[in-house]
């Protein structure tokens, strides 16, 4: 066995109203002031005030940033960070989707080291420490809770991202039921993003590929596949949506340690250029960067099949099987309603030259494809998926 690092969040709490005791459960390490990073959406349903009594409840003052927007731009990371460095803050935590957790993991390296972004942005560049923190995730896809990264959009074609053990948080709170509300669109959109986070982690071609993360990835996709139509379909199904978050959580482990590749290189110019969730732009790009790959990964993509479709596993030859994987993946967006081609979501195919580009400046993600890919690749794969 080749040698690997392996890092995650140190302590994970998962049960059914664990939001509402988060001042029992972390009062005491986030400090007597905190800052508290969301959303709008979920501050107008409510979906906050249990947790933020809580933090109240046990003696903290909380200063409320709920102005995060999907795609998080430098100027939302300055406005928060501000908010807590007004407030002298000592603890961060971070409530909702994606892009309030990451907000938080940087906004929290900030005020507690003080280094300047700039040389924080890559790979283990953070040197820290930050402040305490908590992430309390409210959909079931990005698995930020236990990944070391935090990505940003600095400009209308490019994201950048943070890698550090530095922000992985103190602790990771998962609470199922506040996910009962999310709509069908999130739902699905998210649940094939961390789909196709475990896919990518189990056929990563980093050399940190390691035997824990391609475990995690195959729990994830079972947990996954098996539940994520009945949390689509039946939104109040609290077991569902427990094996979603879990099984988020398990592919965000995975791929924190064994990066994700082409997928996500090539959803990258969707999300910024044309506002299009994360999620559904890895659904967009999938089955045809999955294709494009399956020359040199079939057999490992046929490996995992079974753990998602469990039927796959009949088909012994695995070239047919991984065809088989395919198919089945492009068959359940469309049975969670998701948009199949890139037109269906008003991008024109004039665009796809300058996204082919826009993708090559994601090599941090190139480089862990089974498969090299070139500009002109990366524009036969967007002409597929258009």
């Amino acid at each position: 066995m080749q040698g690997f690092t392996f890092n995650t969040t140190p302590s994970v709490v998962f049960r059914d109203g664990a939001a509402a005791e988060l001042g029992a459960i972390a009062g005491a390490r986030l400090g007597p002031r905190v800052l508290f990073v969301t959303d709008p959406g979920l501050r107008k349903l409510g979906l906050c005030d249990g947790a933020i009594a809580a933090l109240e409840a046990a003696g903290a003052e909380v200063t409320l940033y709920d102005r995060i927007e999907p795609d998080p731009t430098l100027a939302i990371l300055d406005e928060a960070t501000e908010a807590g460095r007004a407030a002298a803050v000592t603890g961060v935590v971070g409530f909702g989707g994606g892009s309030s957790l990451d907000i938080a993991k940087v906004a929290a390296l900030l005020l507690g080291s003080g280094e300047p972004l700039d040389e924080a942005w890559g790979v283990g560049n953070a040197k820290g420490p930050r402040l305490p923190l908590v992430l309390v995730p409210t959909t079931a896809g990005t698995g930020s809770e236990v990944t070391p990264v935090s990505i940003l959009t600095v400009s209308a074609v490019e994201k950048r991202g943070v890698s550090s053990p530095v922000i992985l948080p103190d602790v990771a709170l998962l609470d199922p039921s506040l996910t009962v509300g999310l709509p069908g669109a999130i739902t699905a959109a998210t649940g094939v993003d961390a789909m196709v986070h475990a896919i990518e982690a189990y056929a990563s071609a980093s050399p940190n590929n390691n035997p824990q993360s391609r475990m995690l990835a195959r729990e994830a996709l079972r947990l996954l596949g098996a539940n994520i139509e009945t949390a689509f379909t039946t939104p109040g199904d609290i077991a569902a949506r427990g094996a979603m978050l879990y099984g988020s959580m398990l592919a965000g482990q995975a791929f924190a340690n064994s990066p994700v590749a082409a997928v996500h290189a090539l959803a990258y110019p969707i999300g910024s250029g044309f506002h299009i969730p994360h999620g559904l732009s890895n659904a967009l790009v999938l089955p045809h960067v999955l294709r494009f790959n399956a020359p040199e990964a079939h057999a490992t993509y046929a490996e995992i099949a079974p753990d998602a479709f469990p039927e796959l596993a009949e088909i012994a030859d695995s070239a047919a099987r991984c065809d088989a994987f395919i198919a089945a993946l492009e068959a359940l967006a469309a049975r969670l309603d998701l948009p199949p081609r890139l037109r269906d979501v008003q991008i024109p195919e004039s665009a796809l030259e300058g996204m082919a580009r826009d993708a090559m400046l994601q090599q941090r993600l190139l480089v862990n494809n089974p498969r090299a890919v070139t500009e002109a690749d990366a524009l036969a794969i967007y002409r597929a998926a258009w």
